[in-house]
């Protein structure tokens, strides 16, 4: 299957609404300050990479739908969970790589299926931040758990 630029910028736009909802979800649960610094290290990060989505959005026409209210819930629901039983640093970092995970799989998925005819050089250029953005994210939780 092959995809169009604007099912690749949803998919970044979706990417990064999903990592801010857990962001917010999983701070108050927070009791490390490393922790927390990286929270909103990658929590800034993941909202201007989504302004720029937002923006190439608006000037190509493409309307961006924000995950429903069931599926935030469904994620505050896992987080608190999560948390309560754990809400240790090693915890708390082996749950943002899972998440982390998921949206690198989801980018390399979606930049892989993109089609090269007509394909938008400012979709792909920002899909491939988020891409690289993730993978570092990944890293730094990684080395956290050790």
């Amino acid at each position: 299957m092959i995809k169009k630029s604007e099912e690749v910028l949803a998919e970044v736009h979706r990417n990064c609404a999903l990592a801010l909802q857990s962001i917010s979800d999983i701070l108050p649960e927070v009791e490390d300050d490393g922790v927390r610094e990286e929270l909103l290290h990658q929590h800034e990060e993941y909202e201007k990479l989504g302004g720029r989505a937002a923006l190439l959005a608006k000037d190509r026409g493409v309307e961006l739908k924000n995950p429903g209210p069931i599926k935030k819930a469904m994620m505050w629901s896992s987080i608190k969970m999560n948390t309560l039983k754990d809400n240790s640093r090693a915890h708390l970092a082996e749950m943002m790589v899972q998440g982390t995970v998921m949206g690198i799989t989801a980018l390399k998925s979606s930049l892989a299926e993109m089609s090269e005819e007509g394909a938008d050089e400012e979709v792909r250029a920002l899909a491939e931040e988020l891409l690289k953005s993730e993978e570092e994210f990944e890293g730094r939780w990684k080395e956290l758990l050790a």
